[in-house]
């Protein structure tokens, strides 16, 4: 009796690489379903995690990080990285805290201030990249170095206390059961996507990001698109400076020394290229997410905080390795 062959090597392969390729296109679908696979399983490893007061404290968290994950995963979408990001959102809630407590200054004035102050290091970014041609990583990093010492002059080390009652529901003041973080991150994040989803402007940022030359070529203004992407993203740092500091009530010189590699990680883990022109804005967020959780479970297990930096550089360095790998395949596939 003659054996019937098996069907398939030939046909399961390409369905199987094919599922592989759709996965592999569409990830923001992907990452949204880890985040809920670590969710669940994030409930089930602790008792605590699903309490209404832990939640708001991953929210509340979430909201800081989420902010500068808008800014660094827009540039990345540009094929740009902006290393200072954290210490332009540090420097600009000390700035707040001085004009408040220091120079007297009411709130409604010295927030816009600071937020005016974050978008002008943005720009000036922006601005060293584009004319002196310059790598903006090795260019952020040694602006970094610069706002950072800025803060440390500024403060001579010490924290500014006395920041005034009334802007601190917006660090520490629930909407509805909502912090206040946590819904002010949103708003921007639905303007951000909305900018890149549905103008020509964010139409423009894809097309720098995958070729700038070619971009250059059908006309698209690449420095003036470079430069305002700097300067929004510094903006948002600084709307995160700012809110920390009405989180804290002082302003801390230690604030934004935590937001380097965390939005970078969570960027990518969101499916947004570190090479330019590919992810999205909503991925990236869903990527924060994920490291949020997973550092808020490291707590309510017991496990030291200290692990936290070593879990957040095992991630990125995971999330970069998948990112390289997975491109590469799809590029042997196309």
């Amino acid at each position: 009796m003659t054996n019937v062959p098996a069907e398939p090597q030939s046909l399961q392969t390409p369905i199987a690489r094919g599922n592989l390729m759709r996965l592999l296109r569409n990830q923001v679908t992907g990452v949204l379903t880890v985040l809920l696979v670590i969710f669940l399983v994030s409930a089930l490893l602790s008792p605590y995690f699903l309490t209404g007061y832990n939640l708001s404290v991953v929210a509340r968290g979430l909201a800081f990080v989420a902010l500068i994950t808008i800014g660094q995963a827009s540039l990345m979408i540009l094929g740009e990285l902006d290393l200072s990001l954290g210490t332009i959102g540090g420097l600009a809630g000390v700035v707040s805290g001085m004009l408040m407590v220091q120079a007297g200054l009411h709130p409604a004035v010295s927030i816009p201030l600071a937020v005016l102050l974050g978008a002008a290091l943005g720009f000036l970014n922006g601005i060293l990249v584009t004319r002196l041609q310059l790598h903006s990583l090795v260019l952020t990093i040694g602006m970094a170095g610069i706002y950072g010492g800025a803060i440390l002059v500024l403060t001579r080390g010490v924290a500014i206390t006395g920041i005034p009652r009334d802007i601190q529901f917006l660090g520490r003041g629930d909407l509805l059961g909502i912090p206040m973080p946590f819904i002010i991150a949103i708003t921007l994040l639905a303007i951000a996507v909305f900018i890149t989803i549905r103008t020509k402007f964010g139409r423009y940022m894809y097309a720098i990001g995958n070729n700038a030359d070619a971009a250059k070529m059908l006309g698209i203004p690449v420095d003036r698109v470079r430069v305002l992407v700097f300067t929004a993203a510094g903006a948002l740092a600084a709307v995160a400076g700012v809110i920390m500091v009405a989180r804290l009530g002082t302003a801390q010189p230690s604030i934004g020394g935590s937001w380097v590699l965390g939005p970078i990680a969570a960027a990518v883990i969101g499916g947004v290229a570190t090479t330019g022109g590919v992810g999205t804005l909503i991925g990236a967020i869903f990527g924060a997410g994920i490291i949020a959780i997973i550092e808020n479970v490291i707590v309510l297990m017991g496990v030291s905080p200290y692990w936290q930096g070593i879990v957040s550089g095992v991630i990125v360095v995971l999330a970069i390795s998948f990112d390289s790998v997975s491109r590469r395949y799809l590029r042997r596939e196309s």
